[in-house]
């Protein structure tokens, strides 16, 4: 089975449909599957809910996709560095789902690993817990979170081999391989494609079987904010 497409359009061709759920891997401008998301840009898909730690910056990651409208819904923990997205929420344009950083990792995770639902702490006593089943274990109470299982998943590494066995790039690994896991089929754009056997199993962060479909490309890494000193 070739997994390796030319580009980011034809990796994505019949996968695309109005109102899908997509889980993006990415934390900031970190390990962000920047040329899949041009490409679902390029398609007009819309209605779309994104289940991501963020939505990028206006110009750059996921936050194009809110300029164009889109994006209807977004499963987030951080909504920070990204204007249109607050102006598209307080006027009422866009639907929130606020979850924790860690427990939308483990929805992610959990959706991968057909458990549809656990139950955290993390959230009790605030609104993320409105709504939702509570449950008290051994006199501690507990909110039931469900597991997310996406249409589609678009993830980054730096590298694969043929197969789609990916490796990421020290904290560009983040959310990006429970985001590949809960995808019913899963996307992934890499900086470089090897012939199987070159990569050491040990050093494997996502087994191929996760993977779908592959892509090389030539990425823009930005700096989501840079501070510095004054020189001496």
């Amino acid at each position: 089975m070739n997994k390796i497409h030319d580009d980011a359009g034809s990796a994505l061709e019949g996968l695309l449909f109005d109102g899908m759920l997509i889980a993006a891997g990415g934390f900031g401008l970190c390990g962000i599957p920047e040329l899949l998301i041009g490409a679902v840009r390029e398609a007009g898909t819309k209605g779309l809910t994104i289940a991501s730690n963020n939505c990028g910056v206006d110009d750059f990651g996921l936050g194009p996709l809110l300029k164009t409208k889109q994006v209807k819904k977004m499963i987030s923990s951080y909504v920070g560095e990204n204007a249109e997205f607050m102006r598209q929420y307080l006027s009422g344009e866009l639907e929130l789902e606020f979850s924790p950083q860690g427990t939308l990792a483990e929805r992610m995770r959990a959706g991968g690993a057909g458990i549809p639902g656990f139950y955290t702490k993390t959230g009790v006593g605030t609104v993320v817990a409105e709504g939702k089943e509570h449950k008290v274990f051994n006199g501690e109470t507990y909110v039931l979170e469900t597991g997310i299982v996406a249409d589609l998943s678009i993830v980054k590494a730096w590298k694969a081999d043929t197969s789609g066995n990916l490796i990421f790039r020290k904290t560009a690994r983040n959310f990006n391989p429970p985001a590949a896991t809960c995808g019913r089929v899963c996307v992934a754009e890499v900086e470089e494609i090897v012939p199987i056997g070159e990569l050491d199993p040990d050093h494997i962060h996502l087994p191929g079987i996760y993977v779908h479909r592959l892509i090389q490309g030539v990425h823009e890494k930005r700096i989501e904010q840079r501070t510095t000193r004054a020189a001496a």
